[in-house]
């Protein structure tokens, strides 16, 4: 399957990963951004040099209208959407729940969780039959992040129960619904939470002994999004080794 494919979050990290492999698998990319345009453009140069049509659009993901926005300058440029990957997401410093403040809960949930939200609403509102949706959860909503960060977890495990519920409710019309849970990936986002060598710090608590990449994490979700996976919906699939 190809077609487009929006992924927001796209200029940084998995979902950059995954706009390029996507890309030369066929697909033509929407890379949704919300800060840094310059990262999102270089990875829509690295897709278009594969042949593949790429668009950048910036977007908040937990302001409805620029959601709304987003979905629809891709397909105008690009086509009907056939993929979503709902990749943008957030995390904090370590905290415990005691720490943390209504604000830092807010932020976390408006992103994390009404961002997938509104984001799978204008796909599965736009999708043909065939098309499919990847949400990008974390090995955080099984584990709970004790001590470090329990509301980017309880925000992901709500992106489970939304993959859970909308894989049921789309089935009929030829519409998958899965999700991916990285475990200790080497991106950026452990910087942004304050803690920019925590995959090294804890990789020996992986039984593979060390953290995962990007490209590991996008050949998973390159996977979900294929015919390959025709008959995989309202699953999770752990890329964690191991942890």
């Amino acid at each position: 399957m190809t077609g487009l494919v929006i992924i927001t979050g796209g200029g940084r990290g998995i979902g950059a990963a995954t706009a390029r492999l996507l890309a030369g698998r066929g697909w033509d990319v929407c890379v949704g951004f919300r800060d840094d345009g310059a990262a999102a453009e270089r990875v829509a140069g690295a897709c278009r040099a594969t042949g593949a049509k790429a668009i950048t659009v910036r977007a908040d993901v937990a302001v409805e209208a620029e959601v709304m926005a987003l979905f629809d300058r891709a397909e105008v440029e690009l086509g009907p959407v056939r993929g979503l990957v709902n990749n943008a997401g957030v995390v904090a410093p370590k905290a415990t729940v005691a720490e943390l403040s209504g604000e830092r809960i807010r932020r976390m949930v408006g992103v994390n969780v009404l961002g997938a939200f509104l984001c799978a609403r204008e796909a599965v509102r736009r999708m043909p039959e065939g098309s499919a949706i990847v949400n990008v959860s974390s090995r955080a909503a099984v584990l709970g992040a004790a001590g470090e960060y329990v509301d980017y977890a309880a925000s992901k495990a709500a992106v489970e129960a939304l993959t859970t519920g909308l894989a049921k409710e789309v089935a009929a019309r030829g519409i998958r619904v899965n999700a991916v849970r990285p475990g200790l990936i080497r991106t950026g986002i452990h910087a942004s939470g304050g803690r920019p060598d925590r995959v090294a710090e804890l990789a020996p608590t992986v039984p593979m002994g060390r953290g995962g990449t990007p490209e590991e994490v996008a050949a998973t979700i390159a996977w979900l999004l294929s015919e390959d996976a025709s008959y995989v919906t309202g699953s999770f699939v752990d890329v964690s080794g191991g942890r």
